[in-house]
């Protein structure tokens, strides 16, 4: 049983400036919650749009697109990006976790695109303004582990499309992680 109904979740903000420009971005988004509220006075149950169908999905051209390998298991290609990182003086990488990845299903024209992302901090913010401006939607920002070096953060994602649409929309964040965001 769920506890609570409508679904409740916090986020928490932070942001430099003047106490002037903070308290002027913090009504930005009073605002643009009142005018959601508005226009929607019933909280969605999901993201809405297209649904994926079943079908053959073309891996290669992800691949093509995304720059990495994306095999093919039981009808879901996944791309899956790996990174190192020191946890209490050990080593650790891709298979303690440390991945960023997608996993696409669906068909070619209608797909469904869901993963994660590994960032450090500076990275967080070109990433998620990537995958949004590319119409995936961010799900959850946080982190898993304690003591790590550098400290990581992970992003979980989900969107809907045409596979090559949202293969595009994750190799721009990835791009955009690339930039310089990154040491």
């Amino acid at each position: 049983m769920r506890a609570d109904t409508t679904k409740v979740y916090f986020m928490h903000i932070g942001g430099d400036g003047s106490p002037t420009q903070l308290a002027a971005g913090v009504k930005a988004v009073w605002d643009a919650i009142k005018s959601v509220r508005a226009a929607h006075p019933q909280p969605a149950e999901g993201f809405g749009g297209p649904k994926p169908a079943s079908g053959a999905m073309n891996a290669d051209a992800i691949v093509k697109i995304v720059g990495h390998p994306a095999p093919v298991t039981d009808g879901v290609a996944k791309v899956t990006i790996g990174t190192e990182g020191q946890m209490h003086g050990q080593k650790v990488g891709a298979s303690m976790g440390l991945t960023t990845w997608a996993a696409f299903s669906g068909s070619d024209p209608s797909a469904a695109i869901d993963g994660d992302f590994i960032m450090r901090a500076k990275d967080v913010r070109p990433v998620l303004m990537a995958l949004r401006k590319a119409g995936i939607h961010v799900v959850a920002l946080h982190n898993h582990m304690m003591d790590e070096s550098p400290a990581l953060y992970f992003t979980h994602f989900w969107g809907t499309g045409k596979a090559t649409d949202l293969a595009q929309g994750f190799r721009s964040a990835l791009d955009a992680q690339a930039k310089g965001a990154s040491p």
